[in-house]
């Protein structure tokens, strides 16, 4: 199984509009990451524009469509098109999510929560080493982002994410602004959530925006929205990550509202800052 990976440095997810600006003045950008289910065609622009940059940076493929936690077997038909995928840029990372967003011949077009039981756990890690053997690869899974809680849930976020990588050899990406927008949601520590999280086999790190509302009860409610810059406290949580780990692959995502290029260069920059700060006090 190859173990590819990143570069540790900043990423940003690309978006056809930051072409120009990206090739022309990348700042501290060492990988772009697209969503694999927007080149699965077999030519065209978008093709035309991943192998210009993959030239240049390293490639990180993120799924949204595998549904990796259905209570179904995974769709053949994609996941025979994810290989081809990746067979043909052979990124140095893939990643999906600890979710479901399929239901018979339905696609839901949304990351769906799981209960945290075993028999949730196996059908999980069935579903990923099904994956990598089915691409030859490790990959990454990423922590949801979630607004409701199952009563049947009997393993806490992070041993279930910890007893994935046991079983399958499959790393994670940990997805801070999730842990925030998370933790806010049902009124828990972020800290003590990290603070347990399994960081040794985290291969990327996600950074996005949110949206602030409040419940019907006015209770605090964040919406992973990915349409805004990176919130203070989800800067504050990623430096505590990267004191610990020192500098790891982080992604600046921001895939609604998407501003001109300066904008994201800007977030990109100062997720730079963090990861070089703290290299040099790993160093010392």
């Amino acid at each position: 199984m190859i173990l590819p990976t990143l570069p540790p440095r900043t990423g940003v997810g690309f978006k056809p509009e930051h072409f120009d600006g990206l090739n022309a003045d990348p700042g501290p950008v060492g990988f772009v990451e697209v969503h694999a289910e927007n080149y699965m065609g077999d030519g065209g622009l978008p093709h035309a524009q991943l192998a210009r940059l993959h030239e240049r940076f390293a490639l990180s493929v993120h799924g949204v469509g595998l549904s990796i936690g259905a209570d179904a077997p995974l769709d053949r038909t994609h996941l025979q098109r994810l290989r081809r995928l990746c067979d043909r840029y052979r990124p140095e990372s893939f990643s999906e999510h600890l979710a479901w967003s399929s239901h018979g011949e339905v696609y839901l077009n949304d990351l769906l929560p799981l209960p945290y039981t075993p028999a949730t756990l196996s059908r999980v890690a069935d579903h990923i080493a099904e994956v990598q053997d089915a691409l030859g690869r490790r990959m990454l899974l990423e922590n949801p982002a979630t607004y409701v809680l199952f009563a049947d849930s009997t393993i806490a976020e992070t041993d279930f994410l910890a007893e994935i990588v046991r079983r399958t050899g499959c790393g994670l990406l940990l997805d801070v602004n999730n842990v925030y927008v998370s933790a806010t949601n049902h009124g828990r520590s972020a800290e003590a959530y990290l603070a347990a999280f399994p960081l040794d086999p985290v291969g990327e790190i996600h950074l996005a925006g949110h949206d602030a509302s409040v419940d019907d009860t006015g209770a605090p409610l964040l919406i992973d929205a990915h349409g805004s810059p990176v919130a203070d406290p989800v800067w504050a949580l990623f430096e505590q990550v990267i004191a610990r780990t020192g500098p790891l692959p982080t992604l600046i995502e921001w895939d609604n509202d998407v501003p001109a290029w300066p904008v994201l260069r800007r977030e990109a920059i100062a997720a730079d800052a963090v990861l070089t700060r703290f290299a040099a006090m790993h160093a010392a």
